[in-house]
């Protein structure tokens, strides 16, 4: 007969000090969270421009009021962020596979690949909102939209094209030469170790700053008002001046909180995880 497993008397002592060295670690941790935050709140609310300050951001009658405006105008930040996302997505895995071509007959390509990324990185996106959404419509070509919401996307696309074919770029010069090299040996194009090989790997690679680079395209989107465009911001900027009160402008800012907090969640999420593959495959 089997006799069964049981710890002994030395083990179970251990595991009655770790579960009071756990309990002792969480009551300290907790009660120095709640003191400091006791603390600051504490100092906020006693400090003597406290009753202007809340009459002025935390206005609960003006918050109420300007929340219909603010939640569509967020609609159109919201809407921006979907159709900008996938198309910044392709033209900078385009601008990417641009910049590490290595046939000679793809030189001005390649050049003209550097000199965007170049560019658009260089000029603050704000800066590039205002000139695209103005001076565009301004040229009055015929065929082109001359929508100020339409070249905000325009602008935000480029700006953000160009920081996200970087992401790119180092997630294809992160593959290893000797994959290249093997699919080579193998009977591939270059073009189809791209496409089978290099791609799909620097892909998986770049997920996690891909996904940082679009959380801070949600909060971006906010720029569009720049351009006039009666986004969230807007909306609580305008109410804000007609009534003299920010309190709108923190409503905005719950919106934008609520929205990219979990992306960046994930984002931790898939960075940990990514972390832990890589420490796997290294043992």
């Amino acid at each position: 007969m089997t006799q069964l497993w049981s710890p002994s008397e030395r083990e179970l002592e251990r595991r009655a000090l770790r579960r009071r060295q756990r309990v002792v670690s969480i009551t300290v941790a907790s009660t120095a969270t709640v003191a400091f935050f006791g603390v600051l709140l504490a100092g906020i609310l006693s400090s003597p421009g406290w009753p202007s300050v809340h009459e002025l951001f935390f206005n609960g009658f003006h918050a109420k009021e300007s929340f219909d405006a603010i939640l569509k105008g967020f609609w159109i930040n919201v809407k921006l962020f979907l159709v900008c996302e996938p198309v910044i997505l392709v033209l900078a895995l385009l601008v990417a596979l641009a910049r590490t071509a290595r046939a000679p007959w793809l030189l001005p390509l390649r050049l003209v690949a550097v000199g965007y990324t170049d560019l658009f990185r260089g000029i603050p996106t704000i800066l590039l909102v205002v000139l695209l959404a103005f001076g565009m419509p301004a040229l009055q070509l015929q065929g082109v939209p001359d929508s100020a919401l339409f070249w905000s996307g325009v602008a935000l696309v480029l700006s953000y094209g160009a920081y996200v074919a970087e992401v790119f770029r180092s997630g294809i010069d992160s593959i290893h030469p000797s994959q290249v090299s093997s699919a080579s040996a193998l009977g591939l194009s270059r073009a189809q170790t791209m496409r089978f090989v290099v791609v799909p790997q620097a892909v998986r690679r770049v997920i996690p700053p891909l996904l940082n680079d679009f959380v801070s395209l949600q909060k971006d989107t906010a720029l569009v008002a720049a351009a006039g465009v009666f986004d969230a911001v807007f909306a609580a900027r305008d109410y804000g001046n007609y009534n003299f009160n920010y309190t709108p402008l923190v409503v905005v800012a719950g919106f934008f909180v609520v929205m990219t907090v979990p992306l960046a969640r994930v984002t931790d999420w898939l960075q940990r995880r990514w972390m832990e593959r890589e420490r796997a495959g290294a043992l």
